[in-house]
């Protein structure tokens, strides 16, 4: 499970441009799914080696008429989510009662805390740098990140103070389903996870999960293995902040980053809604299998019928309309085991291995039905494809130019994967040119 990195202050800091000058130097974005329109908060990095998760936490808080509770808020979150924290302040004016009250709250927390002095332009801004260490943190870096000074230095100490890989946080490979109840506040996630575990014929147990002592619950239903993990009931003294729908996120990247299936639960009532889009979006692109569990459902006017809201939500979702939708009422303990025999279904197809011969008849009659289109004047040509791993299920194309091959063409190509083997999870493609070409290439560069 990769660390997460919060970028906390208070408002026109630059804490936004920080992230995005982190991105622009040592991170990649993961690649946007197709058909979703949002603000991206998060972004996976990696430095010496390490990856971890930059998180932009003024991406999630609402504006508030009260300044200080919002900026507490942010800082709460960080403390209980994160395992390292940049405090980004602005060096063009002294520290402010905002900032120093949120370094105390972050000092109490005992995470390491680098505090990043934005907006030193010049050498002759430098020393407006010491007032800072007033805030009683040790590590303090005159940074630009609209310019890039100082942000090297910033990022190889944030590295340098990360926890060191833990084989216990891995996702288990011992065979049993690890399902990661998340979404936002108040849908009944921890009503739905205590009906899955409530019957006499689930046998469970506790473990311990990760460093910050989340609780797992291992049970076996139908001969098979689950470990189930509710992100609400995870910090047993949860703190208002963290019921704050814009951290639901933060937490749901932290049960994400160890599922093999995100069970996204949603009020059937209000279904959909942005915060559910930005979760489902996690999921994917982490490529983590999904489920959409519309819970409350007996909440619903008789207007509405599940067919016309099961419609509604693929179209809201249209990036993971692949996923399953199960209309459950925890209370009433509808339907909740059917999510277990769904995850079951899920976990074989995100572990499932497609027959070469099977692949390459399809890609065969892919070619001769719909060739990919001209680009630039030329043809492009998939020659054959195989699968080359599972959880998600990845496959690789071998084509003449996959530089150009077209997005839509890919798309079209998963979509057909999709309906051949009936997958409902996601699925990575790589294409790739002939060996051939690449030694061909590597002779004309000699020359």
């Amino acid at each position: 499970m990769s660390p997460l990195v919060a970028i906390v202050g208070r408002p026109n800091v630059g804490k936004s441009t920080l992230f995005n000058r982190l991105i622009g130097r040592r991170l990649a974005l993961v690649g946007d799914a197709a058909g979703v329109t949002r603000d991206r908060n998060y972004a996976d990095a990696e430095c010496d080696g390490r990856s971890f998760t930059l998180v932009d936490t003024g991406g999630f808080a609402e504006e508030s008429d009260d300044l200080h509770a919002r900026v507490r808020q942010q800082a709460q979150a960080a403390i209980e989510e994160c395992d390292a924290v940049i405090l980004v302040v602005d060096g063009r004016s002294e520290a402010t009662s905002l900032d120093i009250d949120l370094a105390s709250s972050l000092r109490k927390s005992g995470k390491p805390i680098v505090v990043a002095v934005n907006k030193i332009d010049t050498q002759a801004q430098s020393p407006a740098v010491a007032d800072f260490y007033r805030l009683g943190i040790k590590d303090v870096f005159a940074i630009s990140a609209e310019h890039g000074l100082g942000i090297a230095d910033l990022l190889e100490r944030i590295c340098e103070l990360l926890p060191a890989p833990s084989p216990t946080e891995a996702r288990p490979e011992d065979g049993a389903i690890r399902i990661a109840i998340v979404g936002r506040p108040n849908v009944g996630k921890s009503t739905l996870a205590n009906a899955l575990l409530g019957e006499e014929r689930l046998v469970a147990n506790e473990q311990p999960g990760t460093t910050r002592d989340a609780i797992d619950s291992r049970f076996t239903y139908k001969g098979r293995d689950f470990i189930l993990t509710d992100t609400a009931g995870i910090r047993r003294q949860q703190t208002l902040a963290l019921r704050l729908e814009q951290f639901a996120v933060i937490a749901a990247l932290r049960a994400i980053e160890r599922c093999h299936i995100a069970a996204l639960v949603m009020d059937a009532t209000e279904p959909a809604v942005d915060q559910d889009a930005r979760i489902a979006s996690i999921a994917e692109e982490r490529g983590r299998a999904l489920l959409l569990v519309l819970n409350k459902s007996d909440q619903l006017p008789a207007s509405v019928t599940q067919k016309a809201l099961r419609a509604e939500v693929k179209y809201r979702l249209k990036f993971v309309s692949y996923a399953p939708i199960l209309f459950t009422a925890a209370i009433q303990r509808l339907k909740v085991h059917k999510l277990l025999e769904l995850a079951g279904m899920l976990y074989d197809e995100f572990n499932f291995r497609a027959p070469t011969p099977v692949l390459n008849r399809l890609l065969q009659q892919l070619m001769e039905s719909h060739p990919p289109p001209l680009v630039g004047g030329r043809s492009v040509r998939c020659y054959y494809i195989a699968q080359v791993g599972t959880a998600p299920p990845t496959f690789a194309v071998t084509c003449n130019a996959p530089e150009l091959m077209p997005d839509r063409y890919k798309r079209y190509i998963i979509n057909r994967l999709r309906r051949t083997f009936a997958f409902r999870v996601p699925i990575r493609m790589i294409f790739r040119e002939r060996p051939a070409r690449r030694s061909a290439k590597g002779a004309r560069a000699g020359d």
